[in-house]
């Protein structure tokens, strides 16, 4: 997978490409953890426009990522979901947890 950060302010954008599975929770985990770590962000979005596979390991991780950042105080957002991504994150209720745009 890759990912790719962004900051603008008191915002950050991670940019997620390719397979969103288990194999790149290390990889995830380190980018959102650098981000979560950084007072002067205040909102994170994590751009799905690119991503071409998601599954259940992937749902984990940002469910995961979304109580740390709330316990850092950080608003998160889910933005940009391809029609096949968007599918599953309607399936697992992800709308009503996170702000998906």
């Amino acid at each position: 997978m890759d990912i790719r950060q962004s900051k603008n302010g008191n915002h950050a954008v991670l940019s997620l490409g390719g397979r969103f599975d288990f194999n790149a929770h290390r990889e995830f985990k380190g980018a959102y953890s650098a981000l979560l770590a950084d007072s002067s962000i205040n909102s994170i979005a994590v751009n799905l426009s690119a991503v071409a596979y998601l599954d259940s390991s992937a749902l984990g991780m940002l469910l995961i990522f979304r109580e740390r950042a709330q316990a850092a105080n950080k608003q998160i957002s889910l933005s940009q979901p391809n029609p096949t991504v968007v599918k599953i994150l309607d399936i697992a209720n992800f709308h009503k947890i996170f702000t998906i745009s």
